[in-house]
């Protein structure tokens, strides 16, 4: 009786450390597949678009970011997505968005479809540009609870630019809809925003891919939009282009070096090329020319997360 009961003592303190270690386990596995990463999403007038085909790529390998920082294009969609929209829902924003542009005329004498690129966009000349941003930026925020950066459920930095310092205002705080109408301020575009004295513009003016900001984070995945110019059988650009590519390459020269001194452990570029800043109405052709992006972006995660994926039987 002794031996069976110095036995079944022993068994008891076996069964209880194994209880103990599983949950212990368990949480070092979840620790290992919550990295401390943070996202940065790019300017890029329309072609950020390919932000949404890199955040699925996300959503599928069930990574959340521990923080995102975006400019323009990039913090608008990076804030849908921090406060709490799936991919399938910031698509259908843009879908939506993209059909209302297709027709000036869509929507304009009835109350019913989506509303048209006449009732987003206004002609804004008096305050020197060509477009006003506001029912844009209201519209995409009708698809979103937060009003405040308080309401996000991720931490978000959103970038401007101070037009009279020409030097970068960066958004953690306050309300959502001031900060994302400047960050997306192009000037001549959009008309610029005034918030005290100062006087701000597209952040992309000079920051356009924020990775300085998520410095602090073991791992930094930046997702850089800006486009590329091809040759056009030596026919010169028109005024449009030369307008919207000389603010691109200025972005580019800012981003290069930027990122020497700020590098990210993970550096995806779409070829997303011949989409002008307002070609809104593009979305699957964009998004399509984003898949290999998408997919080499999926390869780096799985290679730099590796303890977040762990082989199978069925992999092996």
């Amino acid at each position: 009786m002794r031996i069976n009961t110095g036995f079944q003592w022993l068994a008891t303190i076996i069964v209880a450390a194994g209880l103990a270690l599983q949950p212990a386990v368990a949480r070092d596995e979840a620790e290992a597949c919550e990295p401390d990463l943070a996202l940065v999403l790019g300017s890029g007038g329309a072609a950020g678009l390919a932000h949404i085909a890199m955040l699925r790529v996300f959503e599928e390998q069930s990574i959340r970011p521990k923080e995102v920082a975006g400019t323009s294009i990039g913090a608008i969609i990076g804030t849908l997505y921090a406060a709490g929209l799936s991919v399938d829902e910031i698509e259908a924003l843009f879908r939506e968005f993209g059909e209302s542009a297709l027709n000036p005329f869509a929507g304009l004498f009835s109350g019913e479809g989506p509303p048209s690129l006449r009732d987003l966009i206004e002609i804004d000349l008096g305050n020197g540009s060509l477009l006003d941003s506001n029912r844009f930026v209201e519209f995409a925020a009708e698809r979103m609870d937060a009003e405040s950066f308080d309401d996000l459920e991720l931490p978000m930095s959103i970038v401007a630019t101070d037009f009279w310092s020409g030097e970068a205002r960066v958004f953690t705080s306050g309300e959502l809809l001031p900060a994302l109408r400047a960050s997306m301020a192009v000037p001549g575009v959009f008309a610029p925003i005034e918030s005290g004295d100062d006087l701000l513009i597209d952040g992309g003016a000079s920051n356009p891919l924020p990775t300085n900001l998520v410095a602090d984070h073991d791992i930094i995945v930046a997702i850089d939009v800006t486009g590329t110019r091809e040759r056009n059988g030596g026919q010169t650009p028109d005024i449009s282009d030369l307008l919207f590519s000389s603010f691109e390459i200025m972005q580019q020269s800012i981003l290069r070096a930027r990122l020497r001194e700020y590098p990210a452990d993970i550096y995806i570029k779409p070829a997303i090329n011949d989409i002008r800043m307002l070609h809104f109405d593009r979305v699957e052709e964009i998004l399509e020319r984003a898949r290999p992006a998408a997919d080499e972006l999926s390869e780096k995660l799985l290679e730099t997360l590796a303890d977040c994926h762990p082989h199978t039987e069925s992999d092996l």
